[in-house]
């Protein structure tokens, strides 16, 4: 397991909150409720979390990869 990647589309969020409630310390939402990533490369230790938060995502706005893998490679938990 390598370095972790995470993104979001804003333009797809619904502002469910949903991932800032469950990681804090790498998503929050801007003035109009919408996901922003805190830290795109957050530690190994919360490669769990991560996977909910994007699986829990009910619009599919966030993706954790891999570092280094390509657009569309998702994380196996």
């Amino acid at each position: 397991m390598g370095a972790l990647r995470v993104t979001a589309d804003s333009s797809t969020c619904v502002t469910s909150s949903l991932c800032v409630y469950r990681l804090a310390q790498v998503f929050d939402q801007d003035e109009q409720g919408r996901v922003v990533v805190l830290d795109e490369n957050p530690p190994e230790g919360l490669r769990r979390e991560l996977l909910r938060a994007a699986r829990g995502c009910p619009t599919g706005s966030i993706r954790v990869e891999e570092a280094g893998e390509g657009v569309g490679e998702g994380v196996d938990e």
